[in-house]
């Protein structure tokens, strides 16, 4: 019984060395719909792309409730470079009634090793509006 439980910690730390060596991908991409921010206003997490890679970010948005996704603040810009960022409306046949949530997806490069934060806030942007009531941060190591 103790041999077998030796047996499968080894394997275990075999394959999680191996899977630390893996080389990062060239493309990333991170998707929360609005059940997941129902569920946790305030969500991070952390991500590994390729120098030269890309990464999308998809957040669940709905411009019609008078939030808005803030623009995306990047800690260390020579890391890592927003490239595009756009809101998507939902698609459907027929089309969905006013008020369905869409997305907001930003694209960004991977220019350079190391390591950069990306913090959004979901906020009402009128004066005396509702700040950060969602939060998205991603902390983005570039290999």
């Amino acid at each position: 019984m103790k041999s077998k439980l030796i047996l499968v910690c080894a394997m275990v730390a075999i394959s999680l060395f191996l899977f630390a060596c893996l080389p990062a991908s060239k493309q990333a991409s991170i998707d929360f719909s609005c059940d997941d921010f129902m569920k946790d206003q305030h969500i991070s997490g952390e991500t590994e792309v390729a120098v030269d890679g890309t990464l999308t970010v998809t957040l669940c948005s709905n411009p019609t409730t008078g939030f808005l996704w803030e623009s995306a603040q990047i800690t260390d810009q020579t890391v890592l470079e927003q490239v595009d960022h756009k809101f998507v409306s939902p698609e459907s046949e027929p089309p969905p009634p006013p008020g369905t949530p869409g997305q907001e997806v930003w694209t960004f490069k991977a220019l350079k090793e190391g390591e950069s934060t990306i913090s959004i806030a979901y906020s009402r942007p009128w004066e005396g509006g509702e700040k950060g009531a969602w939060t998205f941060t991603l902390t983005v190591v570039v290999k």
